[in-house]
């Protein structure tokens, strides 16, 4: 597999030359259509006098002019599809050089009600969330933060190999999210699939016949006029019970239109979005589920989206001036495309759900297959049922730059509990949030970061980031305590992997370090498993007790007066701490 450098710069060189040429053939179009305009203009000079012909031409001249209209606007659509795709290869230019933090962060995500999406920098700034995310939709974004959030550890060799799938597939991928981000949604899919399945229909079954049969009494009465068999006062007489007609369901066509005109945006990409999934290949169990999820008998979804687009669009031709009001009156058009309208709800509104959630899985999968394509250096967790829950070798976090990253080895088992200590700074809260990522990543599917990995799959629970609230007014204690609470409601009812930093920070040190160690020792003998980081050395005399507590620290140096930091996880008690030396160096006290 080529380098994702190397392949985005092909792409963005690739794009920029199509996008040339289509910006070519749109003056070409637009030249095109003036042409025309001014010839039928001349010709419809030149024979004013005669009225069948002046008939003709203008007629002539509406159609060709709809027809380019059509073929402009679809040359415009690949424009702008052609400069997405050129600035989705240039974003992961800039994110391959660790550049992202423009990006959506997802921090309307953050829930500190989860069992741990506030404690590890999965949403906000500088997260892994935004680094990961390349959702087009809104409620693509949202499918991908559920996705993270959902602790599921279900059927993860079967992400797995999707992830792996869609991330060799990568003209689909931008492909779908270029398109994606063309959508102009000015209503939630959820509001446009209540209106539907709430909708009530109000044009009489008589209409599916009665435009046609009125359009060709209109025609046979325009011929009959050009040759001087009629006068104008029966077609004016027959334009005037077209608009008495019309006009009795006037209120109704009124507010329908002003509805689908406000979906129309969604329709048109979205036909075309699930095009793109009929017309891939796929091979991984989860994304042919996903794909036979838009399939219906007789017809493709993305036709049926099509057809849907095509209807709204008529109906908004009622709106085009003198030639909406001509085409009102004498071919019932409003009420023609109501009813054509009012039967696509009838027919297929209930499939909808099910082409908005494949196009909304999708549109997240793509992210994650983009991440896998873009660290193809790591690894996918060997999945398995065995006394190690987390068994992995060069680990590290996936948001430190490969530059400075400093890799550990480290198994923890089944009812295995460490205990972390270590000076400031020193790696504790990064080896923590190393961890509960690989673990939120592994149960989604995706790859880590480190040389080997096997995992046997576990729920997360975190307790790092307590805060307290002055709307609640609840005191950090009380939060904090609330929080462990949680954890211990929880634990009872599943099995969860816990981590924990610095616990019980809201209160004294004698009471806080006999505290600390009950609650280590409520969690061991729930036979729980996890890791408690902590600046208390006492705490660490619990695994003279308890078997199954394990000491591990992280150290500090101080040479030449510097302070030195290796980040290597090692066994045993911390000994050298290095708060009193940082407030001398900063000059905070005196020595």
């Amino acid at each position: 597999m080529k380098s994702p450098l190397s392949v985005y710069q092909d792409n963005i060189q690739r794009y920029q030359t199509s996008l040339s040429n289509t910006k070519k053939k749109l003056f070409a179009s637009s030249m095109l259509r003036l042409a025309v305009f001014l010839i039928f203009a001349f010709l419809i000079y030149l024979f004013s006098s005669n009225t069948a012909l002046v008939l003709l031409f203008v007629f002539l001249c509406i159609a060709s002019f709809l027809f380019l209209v059509a073929r402009h606007t679809d040359l415009q659509q690949e424009k702008e599809k052609l400069k997405q795709l050129i600035e989705l290869n240039k974003t992961e230019i800039k994110v391959l050089d660790r550049d992202f933090h423009d990006l959506p962060n997802g921090k309307e995500f953050v829930n500190p009600q989860h069992e741990f999406s506030q404690d590890i920098d999965l949403f906000g700034n500088r997260s892994f969330f935004q680094y990961l995310n390349r959702t087009a939709l809104a409620s693509g974004k949202q499918k991908l933060a559920d996705l993270l959030s959902s602790n599921d550890i279900t059927h993860i060799e079967e992400k797995q190999e999707s992830i792996k799938e869609l991330a060799k597939k990568i003209d689909f991928r931008q492909e779908f999210t270029a398109v994606a981000k063309m959508v102009k949604a000015k209503i939630k899919s959820s509001i446009i699939l209540d209106w539907f399945s709430n909708y009530q229909a109000f044009v009489p079954s008589v209409f599916k016949w009665l435009p046609k049969v009125f359009s060709v009494v209109s025609l046979l009465l325009f011929i009959a006029l050009s040759l001087d068999i009629i006068t104008w006062y029966y077609l004016g007489a027959w334009f005037i019970i077209g608009w008495l007609i019309i006009g009795r369901y006037a209120k109704k066509v009124n507010e329908i239109s002003g509805y689908v005109s406000e979906i129309q945006s969604t329709f048109q990409q979205y036909h075309l979005l699930l095009a793109l999934i009929e017309s891939n290949s796929f091979e991984a169990e989860l994304n042919k589920n996903k794909q036979q999820k838009i399939e219906i008998k007789n017809k493709k979804a993305s036709v049926v989206f099509k057809e849907f687009s095509k209807i709204i669009d008529g109906l908004e031709r009622k709106n085009f001036m003198i030639f909406g009001q001509l085409i009102s009156g004498f071919m019932l058009w409003d009420l023609w495309k109501a009813y054509e309208l009012e039967q696509w709800i009838l027919t297929y509104s209930h499939h909808t759900e099910h082409w908005f959630k494949a196009i909304d899985e999708f549109d997240a999968y793509n992210s994650l297959g983009g991440f896998a394509f873009n660290h193809q250096e790591y690894t996918f967790p060997k999945i398995q049922q065995n006394k190690a829950v987390l068994k992995t070798t060069e680990a590290v976090h996936p948001l430190i730059n490969p530059k400075d990253a400093v890799t550990n080895d480290y198994q923890i088992d089944q009812q295995e509990f460490f205990i972390i200590t270590g000076a400031n700074m020193a790696g504790k809260s990064t080896f923590l949030r190393t961890v509960s990522l690989q673990i939120v990543m592994g149960n989604v599917g995706l790859p880590v970061c480190a040389k080997t990995c096997e995992y046997s799959p576990i729920k997360l629970i975190t307790s790092m980031r307590t805060v307290d609230s002055l709307a609640d007014e609840a005191s950090y204690f009380y939060s904090e305590l609330s929080r462990l609470k949680f954890i211990v409601d929880e634990i009872k009812n599943d099995k969860y992997f816990i981590i924990l930093d610095e616990i019980l920070k809201g209160t004294n040190s004698t009471d806080k370090a006999i505290g600390s160690r009950k609650f280590v020792e409520k969690l061991v003998g729930s036979y729980s498993t996890g890791i408690i980081a902590t600046h208390d050395l006492s705490l660490c005399e619990v695994a003279n007790q308890l078997p199954q507590v394990k000491n591990h620290y992280f150290d500090a140096e101080i040479i030449n007066d510097e302070l030195h930091f290796d980040y290597q996880f090692k066994d045993g008690i911390c000994q050298n701490m290095n708060a009193s030396f940082l407030l001398r160096k900063m000059n905070i006290v005196d020595s």
